[in-house]
């Protein structure tokens, strides 16, 4: 139902995203974007790019009046950094660094220069991308879907951050309580013993003129049950979130809920028990909410969506580029050589956690809207209120032997 594309180079004049699907009379403003753009910029162990980008966003289509048309939306952020580089004259970049596009640009599509390749590939891009996550944020905030992010771990230093578990608001307001932490620090950490020992391994390595990684965590809440589907391997909630979020520059490795840890367990100790739990003590049987104490499955069962919190995972490596020159090749030479230094963050891990709410919205508004259809935001407001929820009457089981019969229908 949704698609986004972005275009524009690292050092060009602007960025510009096409967001196409989203349904008519969503209110929506510039203002409503700019939080996300300005969180995008922070975190300790940022390069001086982000001391030049005051990122702001345009929309230049498919808003009128305040409201969404349906029609496609263009967003537009310019790049204060172009002036710096209009009408330079820029030297040949003929040697590639270890861990960036640069090579395999250069082989894939045959650029004499390598900053043909950088300039696309660069994670500058990624301001396009938490510009389209915005909107969607924005979309499904009207259905009461929140979606936030925190820092897990940075080089060895792990955060205390164990998935919670127990009753759905108890849940609920602990994710909460790690979105609001998350933002009081240059970390974007929840756990206050860790903040410090991970601003520290970043000033270490800053100080080693090196780079260094780290996971994120990111979590919907308020998601219903049912989205996502299990019938098509490409419609599967699980893997569209696997690949959003490993589309992300750096990010080598995705998770849903715990899952490598998942991998060290019997089966008994990994998957969430099923329970009928009446609203209240009157409530009759078949009125139960069909709950789970725990969430070790991220929330999905078989690519769909349970009801719980969708937790994702992402790796950050470390970011190729370091002042640490490495061993590579002068290709106009063919004669070893050392990378030159490009201008680039420490750490990017705490910037990363919010590029990926963006991506994990974009595939919660995609598959919200594919739930629900509709062309407009009164008609998914009255879809959503039809959902099936997750109780025991709204399931028809008649308990009724049957057969399969496709061979006996003449």
């Amino acid at each position: 139902m949704l698609r986004f594309l972005t275009a524009g180079e690292s050092h060009g004049p602007s960025l510009t995203a096409i967001l196409e699907g989203m349904p008519a009379g969503l209110p929506l403003t510039a203002s409503d974007l700019q939080s996300d753009m300005r969180r995008r910029q922070k975190g300790y162990g940022s390069g001086g790019r982000m001391e030049i980008e005051k990122d702001a966003v345009r929309i230049t289509a498919g808003v009128m009046g305040g409201k969404t048309t349906g029609s496609p939306i263009a967003l537009h952020i310019e790049n204060r950094d172009w002036i710096n580089w209009r009408g330079k004259e820029i030297a040949p970049m003929t040697i590639p660094r270890p861990g960036h596009a640069d090579l395999v640009g250069a082989i894939k599509y045959g650029h004499r220069d390598l900053r043909l390749t950088l300039e696309r590939a660069s994670a500058r891009e990624t301001a396009a991308r938490v510009a389209v996550g915005a909107v969607c944020r924005h979309l499904l905030s009207q259905f009461g879907i929140v979606i936030g992010s925190y820092v897990v771990a940075i080089g060895d230093l792990s955060a205390d951050l164990p998935y919670p578990s127990g009753k759905e608001s108890s849940v609920r307001q602990t994710y909460l309580d790690r979105f609001e932490a998350a933002e009081d620090n240059e970390v974007r950490c929840p756990d206050k013993r860790a903040v410090r020992p991970m601003q520290q391994a970043v000033a270490d390595t800053m100080q080693a003129k090196d780079t260094i990684g780290g996971i994120f965590e990111v979590v919907a809440l308020g998601v219903p049950p049912g989205l996502g589907s299990y019938v098509h391997w490409d419609r599967r909630l699980s893997a569209r979130l696997l690949g959003a979020v490993g589309s992300i520059q750096a990010v080598k490795g995705v998770e849903i809920g715990p899952a490598f840890e998942n991998t060290r367990l019997p089966g008994s100790q990994v998957h969430d028990e099923i329970s009928a739990e009446p609203a209240d003590q009157d409530a009759k049987a078949s009125a139960a909410a069909l709950t789970r104490r725990t969430n070790r499955c991220g929330g999905m069962e078989g690519g769909v969506s349970t009801g719980q919190p969708i937790v994702v995972r992402g790796a950050m490596k470390p970011i190729a580029t370091t002042l640490v020159p490495l061993q590579s090749v002068d290709l106009a030479t063919g004669r070893p050589a050392t990378t030159h230094y490009e201008r680039s963050d420490y750490c990017a891990v705490p910037r990363a956690a919010v590029v990926a709410e963006a991506m994990v919205a974009f595939v919660m508004a995609d598959t919200l809207t594919e739930k629900l259809g509709g062309d407009s935001l009164v008609e998914m407001h009255a879809r959503f209120e039809a959902l099936r929820p997750g109780e025991l009457d709204e399931l028809q089981m008649d308990g009724v032997p049957w057969q399969f019969d496709y061979y006996d229908q003449e």
